[in-house]
């Protein structure tokens, strides 16, 4: 996979596996790269039991290895951007370069509707998203009972699958980008059940801090 154009933005930065968030900066960016607590929120085992939620948050006690970049709104321009993320690693055969393993910008869309083509899903791109809307309709047919012409509707609305942001806006999920306490799990069970279930009684975590990386200490010290 052709790799897009770039922008340097560290050279390097050290990384955390304590409660000590190691922060590297360079000009407008900030940087954190190491053991957090997980910020999702959301009752999985609840959702995979046809909805019958326990008010269990399934992240509560979950660390994440983060990767959190900080840039500021200045830098994004002026207009509306849509953001996605991706996860390169390298490929099997020395000297082949890197391979997209996993990318996304909305959450929960890709567990529950990528369906039978989610490898592929994973290994592409927003532009070329028009062709996951019959896979992703046909899930929204099943789950929510849509009819195939409302499940194509809602699935061209969730894609391509990009974050929209407008840098002159509050950040606020899903009209413009996404905080961290944003409840996006309730939000995307409403679309995904037709407005059947419209929440699954988990809150976000209390853990969260006001200053950059913004994710909590991790629940267990690692050392590496």
């Amino acid at each position: 996979m052709a790799m897009p154009s770039q922008i340097l933005v560290m050279r390097c930065a050290s990384r955390s596996t304590g409660h000590e968030a190691h922060v590297a900066q360079a000009g407008d960016y900030r940087f954190f790269a190491g053991w957090r607590s997980d910020p999702f929120f959301f009752d999985v085992l609840g959702t995979l039991n046809k909805f019958q939620f326990t008010s269990g948050d399934f992240f509560a006690d979950k660390d994440t290895c983060s990767i959190v970049l900080e840039v500021a709104n200045s830098l994004l321009g002026p207009k509306e951007v849509g953001l996605w993320a991706r996860t390169l690693i390298p490929a099997d055969s020395a000297g082949a370069g890197w391979i997209q393993a996993d990318r996304g910008a909305r959450p929960n869309q890709t567990p529950f509707l990528a369906g039978e083509q989610n490898e592929a899903y994973l290994a592409g791109e927003p532009a070329d998203d028009a062709c996951f809307v019959p896979i992703f309709a046909h899930a929204l047919e099943h789950t929510g009972g849509y009819s195939p012409e409302e499940a194509k509707r809602v699935a061209r609305k969730l894609l391509p699958d990009l974050l929209r942001y407008d840098p002159k806006r509050p950040a606020s999920f899903p009209d413009n980008g996404r905080g961290l306490i944003d409840d996006v799990s309730d939000l995307f069970l409403a679309i995904l059940t037709n407005g059947k279930v419209t929440g699954d009684k988990v809150g976000p975590h209390d853990d969260f801090l006001d200053e950059f990386p913004y994710l909590g200490p991790p629940h267990i010290i690692r050392s590496k």
